[in-house]
């Protein structure tokens, strides 16, 4: 598995500090990109926080996700969370180390009181010490907020006195990418009241030992939700329920319960999305289809990866997205004079570079600049690499709507049939185009669209 070190660079450790006017939470930032460009140490946000207790716990869980593995426990190794500023609100993003859970909580603009919300992404330091010291805050007196550094020194910092340095896997990068693709092809499927959202989530195991059960299903009964037997029409997806303890956390503050999920097509087990609704804020968690299997592989996002023209798209797309909190692609289209699905098919690609995530509550895009090199997400994918080696070495052969693929010493049949491509290979048979077209489609994709493939990888 491909991986790199990921080095964070913080001017000091963030705190929770008390004085004679109140508490003051200090979220240092890493490097990252703003609309002035790369920044050592952006500030997004001074003032305060209208539930600050609600925030703290919403923060906690973030962190409790990027620092957890779900499937095969090992020592944590945890990755920063990374903070959006939009204008209008804050978002604090993690992904799990088993790829298997995407957390985001949205501060939004009714749970902040002060200046504008600046633009740009960037790493949070989320340390030990802070964590001890959010968990106890019990009550609602004023917080205020800080993230990024004291205005007066953002200046003056003559450099970092904090550095973390944590393995970055290319396998991290895909699946942060595949979690946003899934959640656009979701819908909402059910909404539950505080009492129920509780009750509902409290009842789910906690163990460590669950993640081999297996998929459960919900579906709304009236105004809660009740265990189904099979994925019935409206059902959602519940692939390992112990993977959502981190709303435990704020459980106490939930006013809703808002459930995703794609539609039923038929019993494989599917991703979902759960978003606990708080007062000015939204903690979502979005699960992989299995506790065992993580986003990175779920290859969503290689159809749109195999084409020039999704590049070229993708490249005038990206100067019309100026951090908008919410992005329709209608409008979008119409800025840039592509068709709607050209534009969706860009901010997949996007979304391959962490340029663009996805609000299931607004159902809409966002934009934002993850602080690493997630282009490695297109480089180093497996598969998009093995088609691109297959079309530059000549390797298709096309006869109408049959395609013959030459890989090793045997040779592959691809068909198109309704809109979609089978493959005579291995990896259709086992996964029949749920975890995405294999590399023999994919190449075959590659040739009838005119793909550059000269010399193989791009």
């Amino acid at each position: 598995m491909t991986r790199s070190v990921q080095a964070l660079a913080y001017a000091r450790p963030s705190a929770l500090e008390s004085s004679q006017v109140g508490a003051s939470l200090g979220l240092e930032t890493a490097g990252g990109l703003t609309p002035r460009g790369a920044e050592a140490h952006p500030r997004f946000f001074a003032g305060f926080l209208s539930a600050p207790r609600t925030a703290a716990r919403g923060l906690l869980a973030v962190a409790d996700v990027a620092a957890a593995r779900y499937y095969q426990r090992t020592l944590p190794a945890s990755l920063d969370p990374v903070v959006t500023g939009n204008g209008d609100r804050l978002r604090f993003e993690s992904f799990s180390g088993c790829c298997g859970v995407y957390a985001r909580l949205d501060v939004l603009q009714e749970g902040l009181e002060g200046e504008r919300t600046g633009h740009g992404t960037t790493n949070v330091d989320v340390n030990n010490p802070l964590r001890d010291a959010l968990s106890r805050i019990t009550a609602d007196d004023p917080l205020h907020l800080r993230v990024g550094p004291e205005e007066l020194a953002v200046t003056t910092l003559d450099g970092p006195v904090v550095e973390k340095k944590v393995p970055l896997p290319d396998r991290w990068l895909r699946g942060f990418a595949e979690a946003q693709v899934a959640s656009a092809g979701f819908d909402l499927r059910a909404e539950l009241s505080a009492a129920q959202a509780v009750a509902f989530l409290r009842s789910l195991p906690r163990g460590s030992g669950n993640a081999a059960r297996g998929a459960q299903w919900v579906v709304a009964s009236g105004s809660a939700l009740r265990p189904t037997t099979r994925p019935v029409p409206g059902a959602v997806c519940l692939p390992g329920p112990e993977r959502l303890v981190a709303l435990q956390r704020v459980l106490r503050h939930a006013t809703a319960l808002r459930v995703y999920g794609p539609p039923v097509a038929d019993g494989a087990p599917v991703a979902s999305a759960w978003e606990v609704v708080l007062p000015g804020m939204r903690l979502t968690l979005t699960l992989s289809p299995d506790a065992s299997r993580g986003f990175s592989g779920e290859g969503g996002v290689l159809a749109a990866l195999a084409t020039d023209e999704a590049a070229a798209d993708a490249e005038l797309v990206s100067v019309l997205l100026a951090w908008e909190p919410t992005i329709e692609p209608a409008t979008l289209a119409e800025r840039s004079g592509l068709s709607v699905e050209r534009v969706r098919a860009a901010l997949t690609r996007l979304g391959t570079a962490g340029r663009v995530g996805y609000d299931l509550a607004d159902a809409a895009y966002f934009h934002r600049e993850l602080p690493y090199d997630a282009d490695r997400a297109e480089r180093h994918n497996p598969r998009l690499v093995a088609a691109r080696e297959l079309a530059g070495a000549g390797a298709v052969s096309l006869d109408g709507t049959v395609a013959y693929v030459a890989s090793g010493d045997r040779r592959y049949q691809v068909r198109e049939g309704d809109g979609a491509l089978t493959c005579t290979c291995q990896w259709w048979a086992d996964y029949r185009g749920k975890r995405g077209p294999c590399k023999h489609a994919l190449a075959v994709t590659m040739v009838r669209r005119g793909a550059t493939v000269a010399g193989g990888v791009r």
